[in-house]
């Protein structure tokens, strides 16, 4: 039993001993192998590796894909016109030298971080500082990542990184002058605002003068017209009264007094006194020779 329990145990040293031989390189990392603190080989290639078991030989892996570095927090930076800026911005960056990065880093991205940002703030204070706010807003928004990204570029050689690309992604001015841009801005709209409606007042009171002037000339012309048609009617009734009161003398004198009878007896309230055996009555008494009566006067109860 004693024979067997030491093979047993033989065993199983030997297992752990092969095991702690191999290890396994992911394709998102990258392995370092150590040889008694120092940095013996460095490995990129996927797949199952061999080393010399502990303490001899450690493996340490640190991921190889791109990282993001975000600004931590927002400072204020001052244009070229001294106005107050804040920048958030977020850098990509991956390893490219890992010995480099170990020596100056240790293994802990976090040690890379906290001191990397301070780097990409200072190359955006020194390139913001150059150009106005308009230019950062809008002209040279890209010019001034590409500068940053280049300034970054030789310094990051020391930190054993690759920057990938880096990006503004916000910019604004501090609560006191965001305050004061936007109540400028209200009065600017309002302004604008203002200009248009006067202008479309004054449009809208051009239309109607001219309305109302169209309006005026038809009314004339349509006067115009209607007068001279009344004009023509008149003459053409007056030429027919002449014709026919041509023809039958008596016929005129009769339809005269027709009208002077309309003409006095206008009103239902009108009372007239008048001798019944006067001319006027004589076209009603039947005598066809009577002369047009004069209307006689009138008046009221």
């Amino acid at each position: 039993m004693n024979r067997i329990g030491l093979y047993v145990a033989s065993a199983l040293l030997v297992v752990m001993l092969l095991a702690s031989t191999l290890f396994v390189v992911d394709q998102r990392q990258l392995a370092v192998v150590y040889a008694l603190g120092e940095i013996k080989e460095v490995i990129s290639e996927p797949g199952l590796k061999v080393k010399l078991p502990p303490p001899f030989q450690n493996v340490v892996f640190l991921d190889k894909r791109i990282q993001t570095l975000d600004s931590p927090e927002t400072r204020p930076i001052f244009t070229a016109e001294k106005k107050s800026l804040v920048i958030d911005w977020l850098v990509k960056w991956r390893i490219s030298e890992p010995r480099q990065f170990i020596r100056n880093n240790g293994v802990d991205i976090r040690n890379l971080e906290g001191r990397l940002s301070p780097v990409v703030q200072a190359a955006f204070n020194e390139e913001i500082t150059r150009r106005t706010v308009r230019g950062v807003l809008a002209a040279e928004r890209d010019k001034v990542m590409q500068d940053v990204r280049k300034r970054l570029e030789d310094e990051a050689k020391a930190f054993g990184i690759e920057i990938v690309d880096v990006r503004i992604k916000r910019v604004d001015f501090v609560a006191d002058i965001t305050d004061a841009v936007y109540k400028r801005m209200e009065s600017e709209r309002k302004q604008v605002a203002n200009e248009l409606r006067s202008q479309g007042q004054a449009e809208a009171d051009k239309i109607r003068a001219e309305a109302e002037k169209q309006r005026e000339v038809i009314i004339a012309e349509a006067y115009r017209d209607a007068q001279k048609i009344k004009g023509e009617g008149d003459a053409k009734a007056s030429a027919m009264y002449a014709d026919a009161f041509g023809r039958d003398p008596s016929f005129a004198k009769f339809y005269r007094s027709l009208e002077a009878y309309r003409a006095s007896f206008r009103n239902k309230s009108d009372v007239m006194v008048v001798d019944p055996s006067a001319d006027f009555f004589k076209a009603m008494q039947g005598s066809g020779s009577a002369a047009a009566p004069a209307a006689p006067a009138r008046g009221k109860n």
